[in-house]
């Protein structure tokens, strides 16, 4: 199997995605909108009988490879603002499914988030926060605390909670842009901490509508951190 074979059709649903944002058909863009969120999580998650770039990651991590040491990216996007640059391969699925389960609930409909001390405690993280400003020895310790199959259970959760969210979001709602205090919820929660390297994703989010939240972190944020993950599994072809 080659990268391409993966990558290819989630990027140009990505852009199907990106162009029915910039329109009015709410239809379209709730359709489209669940395909591509679909392609980059579990196939449980959506339901789909085919394997997702996620579920190889997720399969490789469950099998001993928590703490594998990966890139945190493979393009600069927010390393300027990072702790580290190479992370357990755990926290690429931490982060991702962190920051989803708090902008979906949080910015886009103001509700309560999934995570809470009994996810906490079953999922044995240290942080409550989406892990940004860690240091790499810190993210090592971190990784090595984690229980992978509770993890793998928030993700799931976080992922079918969002596609119920998804699916009922209003054409007003996708073209709006959210309440500062909404954005502010997600501090007070402790989803950030008040690090530079954590507290500016509340400038970030604060900046986007619903549909800017729909391409980064419901989708597109997925299709950084698990490429570097990918690159170090054996189903690659050379």
């Amino acid at each position: 199997m080659k990268k391409e074979d993966l990558f290819a059709p989630i990027m140009e649903k990505y852009g199907e995605l990106k162009t029915a944002l910039k329109g009015t058909d709410i239809e379209q863009i709730r359709k489209l909108t669940l395909e591509v969120h679909a392609m980059v999580h579990p196939a449980e998650i959506s339901g789909r009988s085919e394997k997702t770039i996620a579920d190889y990651v997720l399969e490789y991590m469950l099998l001993g490879n928590q703490n594998a040491i990966v890139p945190r990216e493979d393009y600069d996007v927010d390393l300027h603002y990072a702790g580290t640059r190479k992370v357990p391969m755990c926290w690429q699925f931490w982060h991702t499914y962190r920051i989803e389960d708090l902008v979906s609930n949080i910015l886009m409909v103001n509700q309560n988030q999934i995570f809470n001390a009994e996810w906490q405690r079953k999922i044995g993280a240290s942080i409550t926060d989406t892990g940004n400003a860690l240091e790499f020895d810190e993210a090592v310790a971190f990784g090595k605390g984690i229980d992978v199959s509770a993890l793998r259970d928030y993700m799931i959760t976080v992922g079918k909670n969002t596609r119920c969210i998804l699916e009922n979001l209003t054409l007003e709602q996708i073209q709006s842009m959210v309440p500062e205090e909404w954005v502010m919820r997600i501090l007070e929660e402790g989803g950030v901490t008040t690090d530079f390297r954590s507290v500016w994703l509340l400038v970030y989010w604060g900046r986007l509508t619903r549909g800017g939240m729909i391409l980064t972190p419901m989708t597109d944020h997925h299709m950084m951190h698990l490429p570097p993950c990918l690159n170090h599994l054996p189903i690659l072809d050379e």
